[in-house]
């Protein structure tokens, strides 16, 4: 059976989002960030790096998240985590962040999913992905995106030819706002996305 972990760093909302249910039955086990250059990250199928998990302890572990990339694991990583610090040929470009966007007038967010024939659109739709967002990525060569900002950069994408396995980045913060229970879209987006997850590194 598949085996998923979950980054945690003792906040409320990590261990409101993965310690509690409903998500905490979609996760296999807990990795402590300060911990983590202890773990044995091959063991895992599937690795979330959860928002604004702290960068100072992701950072100095970079060759072993390559080492898992390309032994063909999965790694998912959320936003605020400095991705582009501790992964080669990550692109982050920093955008003001709107938090009320949904109380303008005509109110019509920015960001549209596209490739709408992949698989997590099975599972998730445009709403259940729609609340604010942290910056955006030049994707890497290769990689399907799956939500676009409107100057070509993307908010998620999936790789998977820049690695023997699979990189999954976004710059959503769902685990941050189920956690501190508001913003209904990013509970939503944890029910489709996990079960998702799993479907994927079972069928892989």
């Amino acid at each position: 059976m598949s085996r998923i972990a979950v980054t945690y760093g003792g906040t409320y909302f990590h261990h409101e989002t993965y310690c509690c249910p409903p998500f905490s039955e979609q996760v296999d086990e807990l990795l402590y960030l300060p911990e983590l250059s202890d773990a044995a990250l091959q063991q895992y199928d599937a690795i979330i790096v959860s928002c604004r998990s702290n960068p100072r302890f992701l950072q100095p572990l970079a060759d072993r998240w390559l080492a898992y990339l390309q032994a063909g694991g999965t790694l998912v990583v959320f936003a605020e985590c400095g991705v582009q610090n501790w992964l080669p040929g990550i692109e982050f470009h920093p955008k003001t962040v709107n938090y009320w966007w949904w109380l303008e007038d005509g109110a019509e967010h920015d960001i549209q999913p596209t490739n709408l024939d992949h698989s997590l659109f099975q599972c998730l739709t445009h709403k259940d992905m729609t609340w604010h967002y942290h910056g955006t990525f030049t994707p890497p060569e290769g990689a399907t995106v799956l939500l676009q900002h409107p100057d070509g950069s993307s908010v998620l994408f999936d790789d998977r030819t820049s690695y023997a396995g699979r990189l999954i980045v976004t710059t959503l913060d769902p685990s941050f706002h189920h956690g501190s229970h508001f913003m209904p879209a990013a509970t939503r987006f944890l029910h489709g996305f996990l079960p998702w997850l799993r479907q994927e590194v079972e069928r892989d």
